[in-house]
C-alpha cells in the first residue's frame, strides 16, 4: 500500500507490522484520521508490563478476540497504541519501546519527540 503520510521523523510512514491486523485502518501501519478518535498512532514492540498495565485500565488486549478478528497480544508483538494510553503507561513507569519510522506524525501532537526517542 502506498502512502503519504509521514512518520514523527519527517520521512514516510513505515508499516508497524506486515501483518494487516494492526492499526486503526487494520492495514499494518498506524494511520490515523477523523474516525480514529483515540489517535492509534504509537507503533510500539508490547511488553508484558504494558499489557498487564492496559488491562488494569480495562483495555484488554491479552484476551484473543475471534468476533473481531483479533488474536490478543504477547510480549514483542507490534501494535499502534493510542497517544493518550502509551503517555499513561509512560507515566507509570510501564512504556513499551517504540518504532520511530511508524509512530505517525500526529504522535507528537500529544508525545514529545524526545520523549519518543528515549524508548526508540
Amino acid at each position: 500500500m502506498q502512502t503519504t503520510a509521514k512518520n514523527v521523523l519527517g520521512t514516510a510512514l513505515e508499516p508497524c507490522c506486515g501483518q494487516s491486523r494492526v492499526g486503526f485502518y487494520r492495514d499494518g501501519f498506524c494511520h490515523t484520521g477523523d474516525s480514529d478518535q483515540g489517535r492509534h498512532v504509537v507503533c510500539a514492540l508490547v511488553t508484558d508490563a504494558f499489557l498487564q498495565f492496559s488491562l488494569a485500565q480495562g483495555n484488554d488486549l491479552i484476551t484473543p478476540r475471534p468476533e473481531w478478528d483479533f488474536a490478543g497480544l504477547k510480549a514483542g508483538d507490534k501494535w499502534c497504541l493510542c497517544a493518550s494510553r502509551w503517555t499513561e503507561a509512560h507515566d507509570a513507569g510501564v512504556a513499551p519501546p517504540v518504532l520511530l519510522d511508524a509512530c505517525h506524525e500526529k504522535a507528537t501532537e500529544i508525545i514529545s519527540l524526545e520523549v519518543l526517542q528515549a524508548y526508540a
